[in-house]
């Protein structure tokens, strides 16, 4: 049966209207980063520090919610938000990647989409500036998931990226770390990993889809070659629309033996809710073991959690309704 004209002359008044007026056509989006998890105590961040930290946190954030409310998919949202981290020389993640035992920086990274469960992963880089880039090419550009060393970077010509010369990633603060790890191993002291700055975002687009990424340097004085659960894809990054969108920081090698990424998918898909599925693991799962780290994770609704066994996590987010919050330490 037809709709009467001016039932139809009706609804087409009502829809320019609400368009004339500024109403968003479009699903909910959300966006939630972190720049790693570990003892950040107040008193071991200067104001200006501290400045800094929140403000590259919230400029990244922005930068992915921006690629979301223009109607990018959840991929490039990860990408935007990741590479500012990785440009920068706060975190531990392209730029301000830490030293191995060798003085040499390896970065490892990963990406996951959560409608295709497409997935892409790159480790042991020392020359591509920002990884994550890399492994979306991996994830899009062949019918691999994971590439590492050396034929990751001849991949990375390939694909016309410019590699840089390894000098790029050095900072003397990251040296001087590993010269201080370096002196506590040889004094047989114990040694306590001070913060973990791996960085990752997880959001939902426009489309109703999850998607997850992380980019990290790895840990202070790492065998060369050791690879974490950063590039692992159900370890430290994860996604699937059925369940969730995981990104993890911490020590790596509880998170691969406890396949943390997607264990908390598993529990959201089966009904819990985000942040109790986060807190199992993190807290009943991981601590119990002596891993310490936390995550970031994403339900389809875009409901946001952060879960972390430490002082604290640099992180911030933008929910569903636009509001932004940026977080360094746990009672904030």
């Amino acid at each position: 049966m037809t709709a009467p004209p001016t039932f139809t002359l009706f609804l087409v008044f009502l829809c320019s209207s609400l368009h004339a007026e500024g109403v968003p056509p479009t699903a909910p989006v959300a966006i939630a980063i972190h720049a790693g998890a570990g003892t950040i105590k107040r008193d071991e961040l200067s104001s200006e520090a501290e400045a800094e930290i929140r403000a590259t946190l919230e400029k990244a954030v922005r930068a992915g919610h921006a690629a979301l409310t223009s109607g990018q998919p959840g991929v490039e949202a990860v990408r935007a938000a990741v590479n500012i981290l990785e440009d920068s020389p706060l975190f531990n993640a392209g730029k301000g990647a830490v030293f191995n035992a060798r003085a040499q920086n390896e970065l490892d990274a990963s990406i996951m989409d959560g409608a295709s469960l497409n997935a892409g992963a790159v480790a042991a880089l020392k020359r591509v500036r920002n990884p994550i880039d890399l492994a979306i090419s991996v994830m899009n550009q062949s019918r691999h998931v994971m590439m590492i060393g050396v034929g990751a970077e001849q991949f990375a010509i390939e694909q016309g990226f410019e590699l840089v010369d390894p000098s790029y990633f050095h900072t003397d603060h990251r040296l001087e770390q590993l010269r201080e790890r370096q002196a506590d191993e040889q004094a047989n002291v114990k040694q306590d990993e001070a913060w973990y700055s791996t960085v990752g975002a997880v959001v939902l687009d426009q489309s109703g889809n999850l998607a997850a990424g992380t980019s990290t340097g790895g840990l202070t004085n790492k065998r060369w070659g050791r690879i974490g659960d950063t590039p692992i894809i159900g370890a430290g990054n994860y996604a699937n629309n059925n369940g969730c969108a995981v990104s993890a920081t911490g020590t790596g090698e509880y998170f691969i033996r406890h396949v943390v990424a997607h264990s908390i998918c598993m529990r959201v898909a089966g009904g819990q809710a985000i942040a109790e599925a986060a807190d199992r693991l993190i807290f009943d799962t991981l601590l119990p073991d002596g891993g310490d780290g936390g995550v970031i994770a994403m339900d389809p609704k875009g409901e946001i959690a952060f879960s972390f066994n430490t002082a604290g996590m640099y992180r911030a987010s933008i929910d569903r309704n636009g509001k932004l919050y940026v977080g360094i330490y746990a009672n904030e």
